[in-house]
């Protein structure tokens, strides 16, 4: 199926979909860089309300992927895709039409960090974490958005969303890690200029900003973790072991603990509920950014 052939199976599909018990009942979901940390578990919890998955991860994920899908047993396929890429984002679309018939929520999840000072952080590093924290999430909306745009033309009552999975970093500045901050703060920008021109076809775009998910593997993987990172690195002072580290990123949160993925999916089903908000970023860090 090329894309011009999904564009015309979405408006023929438009109002055909599989129904299932939940809160999402039945709605055809795409999550990108679902096969690990935030996006794992939000697929899980969409797929748990009743959403159709698309599992959309590198292909070197395939393996953990293709475990998922097969934990979900229903509503769930993996597509490879590689966010940097124009050909792989078109062809994610297309699979997800070919599969499911359209497409009505986009979760933009796909990201990477790479923290280092000015004087570490090379040209090379810089451009790779923009390339997917940023170019990405546009090229996965330029093709989404599509799709949505033609079943609105079909019926035109109906709504679809795109949601960006950002991060507290695109709402305040991070300390030597500003390649991904300057990203995400970025990606913000996007969405606020996404929403004002998607608004008349029902399309919402809205950010959600979770704190650090430090049970995931960003953080906790024991060789390469941020934990372990920010202790080599001295950029938690006087911190002697990981559990040092890790106390000090706790307490700065008021509910002292980390971000977890049920709590983003919540943010996410609000997100497709309500049919009055688009362009915010909305966070959901455990009040260690508020907003004023």
């Amino acid at each position: 199926m090329n894309f011009e052939q999904a564009i015309e199976a979405a408006k023929k599909n438009v109002n055909i979909r599989i129904r299932a018990q939940g809160r999402l009942n039945g709605k055809i979901s795409v999550v990108t860089g679902a096969a690990q940390g935030f996006g794992l578990g939000i697929a899980k919890e969409m797929h748990k309300e009743g959403a159709c998955i698309v599992i959309a991860d590198l292909p070197s994920q395939r393996v953990a992927a293709e475990k998922l899908v097969k934990e979900l047993s229903e509503r769930a396929v993996f597509v490879p895709v590689d966010v940097t890429q124009e050909e792989s984002v078109k062809a994610l679309v297309c699979s997800t039409v070919e599969h499911f018939g359209g497409l009505d929520v986009f979760v933009s999840n796909a990201g990477i960090l790479r923290a280092g000072s000015l004087d570490e952080m090379d040209l090379k590093t810089f451009e790779l974490v923009t390339k997917v924290n940023y170019t990405g999430y546009f090229l996965c909306v330029k093709y989404a958005c599509e799709i949505m745009k033609a079943e609105f033309q079909a019926d035109n009552s109906r709504y679809s969303d795109i949601i960006q999975i950002n991060s507290k970093s695109g709402l305040v500045g991070s300390k030597k890690n500003f390649a991904y901050s300057g990203s995400k703060f970025g990606g913000i920008g996007l969405t606020q200029s996404f929403a004002l021109e998607l608004a008349p076809y029902n399309i919402k775009v809205n950010a959600i900003c979770p704190g650090n998910y430090y049970e995931g593997p960003l953080w906790s993987d024991p060789e390469n973790g941020l934990f372990v990172q920010y202790l080599k690195e001295g950029k938690v002072p006087q911190a002697k072991t990981v559990e040092d580290v890790r106390e000090f990123y706790h307490a700065k949160s008021p509910i002292h603990r980390g971000c977890c993925p049920q709590d983003v999916a919540k943010a996410v089903f609000y997100c497709i509920e309500q049919h009055y908000e688009t362009g915010q970023a909305l966070p959901v860090a455990g009040g260690q950014v508020m907003l004023t």
